[in-house]
């Protein structure tokens, strides 16, 4: 388990209203999992929603230049790297959180 400063202790107890510290580090970082995840998920969600299609079937029809528009405007690249970046994060932060619980 890391060490903590005593400041960062004392904020780590403050905000959970904890009196074990590692509950407190327990409890902050599940709920920072989690938020991690939540979010992505959104962003993902936003993504499928436009382009009425999950990123497996976006990322395929792009290599085949198959996409409504142009597909190789910078719009279309720049939401597949932010796409492709929130399913790979998403898949890291649940890889951690299933180690972690």
């Amino acid at each position: 388990m890391p060490r903590f400063s005593p400041e960062v202790g004392a904020h780590l107890l403050k905000a959970t209203r904890s009196q074990d510290l590692d509950a407190a580090f327990e409890t902050v970082f599940s709920e920072y999992l989690s938020l991690k995840i939540d979010s992505l998920e959104r962003s993902i969600k936003r993504k499928e929603e436009k382009w009425g299609m999950g990123f497996s079937t976006f990322k395929r029809r792009l290599a085949e230049d198959d996409l409504p528009g142009e597909a190789d405007s910078y719009r279309v690249e720049q939401d597949f790297w932010e796409w492709e970046e929130a399913e790979t994060l998403k898949a890291h932060y649940q890889e951690v959180q299933a180690e972690w619980t």
